[in-house]
């Protein structure tokens, strides 16, 4: 079964607080958040990167690049919308 972000982050907030000694465990909920939006974020830039990357590899055929990045650009869009929701 696959993990949604929100299990992994609260999977990595365990483990930090392990790390820890316990010691975050009265702010599991603010830690597991923050972790869940470093990963989102993580995400986003590399998305955005590909695209940009895609663009720049294909600049000789305009039509293609562009193709490429609206594409990147469009399962972007899907992966902040179906982030969003596992909110």
């Amino acid at each position: 079964m696959t993990e949604s972000l929100k299990d992994r982050a609260e999977a990595a907030t365990k483990e930090v607080q392990g790390i820890l000694g316990g010691s975050g465990e009265s702010n599991q909920e603010e830690i597991a958040d923050a972790i869940e939006r470093a990963i989102t974020n993580a995400l986003v830039e590399e998305r955005k990167r590909c695209a940009d990357v895609a663009t720049e590899c294909l600049s000789d055929d305009r039509e293609t690049g562009e193709r490429v990045a609206e594409e990147i650009n469009r399962i972007n869009t899907a992966l902040i919308a179906n982030l969003s929701a596992m909110r």
